[in-house]
């Protein structure tokens, strides 16, 4: 087995012991391999392993990708920063969308969304914790942006996404999360078909496991350091 390979299998291992603990079945969370600014050897490996979902967070590097392992069956979400010029990218190749943030992205992925690809999935990036350096819609806009995502054509709003600040121990990790748990309830509770709370990475899964996430983005603990992009 490849370090990548074994890395897997301990990352499973966490969200496996973590959905214990909250006693919850360990198959309501996805793990999401984030290769960002590794080759496609890397993902390669990973997917001998068993992996099939990889989050990107460059677009122009992911689509590059693709076409090098358009030969593997694998799930493409992009997790990066989506600007108005590279919306024609992410609609046309990947097969998610977790940093939808405005209406107007959304629109934009919903017309060039090719009508012979399934609806593109999207997650609303909620900033969740008010963190001034993060992306995201505001916590109390969140339903009136769902609403209008949710009647676009070619888009399938999914859920939510947040990147919330560093937090130094577990329960501080776990109450930022129940914070955006109880905003995704909210949400369905008003009647909105979400099913996806895209919430935790390699330092605080075990926090938002507890706190209810479903998909786990992790790229350090699966892939090691990064290598640094010029």
């Amino acid at each position: 087995m490849t370090s990548i390979g074994l890395n897997l299998h301990t990352v499973r291992e966490r969200i496996q012991t973590a959905c214990a603990r909250a006693q919850r079945p360990a198959e309501e969370v996805t793990l999401l391999a984030v290769s960002k600014t590794f080759g496609p050897d890397a993902v390669r490996q990973a997917h001998g392993a068993g992996q099939r979902a990889f989050g990107e967070n460059y677009i122009q590097e992911a689509v590059e990708k693709m076409a090098l392992l358009a030969d593997l069956p694998l799930e493409w979400h992009c997790i990066g920063p989506i600007q108005s010029n590279k919306t024609r990218l992410v609609a046309q190749h990947f097969d998610w969308a977790h940093t939808v943030d405005r209406l107007k992205i959304a629109q934009r992925l919903s017309e060039q969304r090719p009508p012979d690809r399934p609806p593109l999935s999207i997650c609303l990036q909620v900033n969740i914790d008010g963190g001034p350096s993060k992306s995201g819609v505001a916590p109390e806009e969140v339903e009136d942006l769902a609403r209008e995502v949710a009647q676009l054509p070619g888009l399938r709003l999914r859920g939510l996404m947040t990147i919330p600040e560093p937090a130094e121990d577990f329960e501080a990790q776990r109450a930022v999360h129940e914070r955006a748990a109880a905003l995704f309830h909210r949400l369905r509770d008003a009647g909105l078909e979400l099913d996806t709370l895209s919430m935790g990475m390699s330092a605080d899964l075990e926090a938002a496991v507890a706190a209810g996430s479903t998909m786990v983005r992790v790229g350090t603990a699966i892939f090691g350091g990064r290598p640094k992009k010029d």
